[in-house]
């Protein structure tokens, strides 16, 4: 890493804020936060549109750098830190292949959670087209799980941290962790290790510094 702060823009409510943001808690990096309120449309505005061309979020700013869209944010900060990147070549492309993966499939956890929770104005079928494509997502993560502890390697890697990042939110969209056995203990493993925590205690609501932690 070079001495430049890593700046994070990001929402509260936001899966895709979630997991660059827990990467950097359990990397115990110091970064600066700084708050875009999508229920007031300031991603639409401007200012935001000039660092990310989508109107999305997140956003991740270092040095001359700006990087959007969540997994290639882990990518990046996974090459750069050397945190959470797998050991072996082999391994490092099958953490990217679930990045991709997630992107496709997780994703529909995501939009059940969104319309459940965010829009029951709309047609919940809505709701009930993209149900079973959250509940396979689900079920492919937890037969892959299988005698494991982790999706690639032996250890916590970006795989793990973009996966969980959208199925942390699984319950707001009346989808369960608990009744699939594997990934319920995975879900266990990452919340027992150190720096983690929960999007709602994580991410804050205002622009925010952190000083991170101990080198891990």
């Amino acid at each position: 890493m070079t001495a430049d702060r890593l700046i994070l823009h990001g929402s509260f409510t936001s899966s895709s804020s979630y997991k660059p943001m827990l990467f950097l808690a359990l990397s115990g990096l110091p970064f600066s936060f700084r708050t875009v309120n999508l229920k007031n449309g300031v991603q639409k505005e401007a200012s935001h549109l000039a660092i990310n061309r989508y109107g999305q979020v997140p956003v991740l700013r270092h040095g001359d750098l700006t990087l959007v869209m969540s997994n290639v944010i882990l990518d990046y900060l996974a090459r750069t830190t050397g945190h959470f990147e797998p050991k072996t070549e082999q391994h490092r492309w099958q953490a990217r292949e679930w990045l991709s993966w997630e992107n496709d499939a997780i994703t529909n956890v995501a939009r059940v959670r969104h319309f459940a929770r965010f829009r029951p104005d709309v047609s919940q079928d809505i709701v009930r087209f993209f149900r079973p494509l959250a509940e396979a997502a689900l079920d492919f993560a937890d037969k892959s799980l299988q005698g494991r502890e982790w999706l690639v390697g032996d250890s916590c890697s970006i795989a793990d941290i973009g996966c969980w990042g959208r199925m942390v939110f699984a319950a707001e969209g009346g989808l369960s962790l608990d009744a699939r056995p594997n990934l319920a203990a995975w879900r266990d493993r990452l919340m027992a290790m150190p720096g983690f925590a929960l999007p709602y205690d994580l991410i804050p609501k205002k622009d925010a510094e952190f000083a991170g932690a101990a080198p891990r």
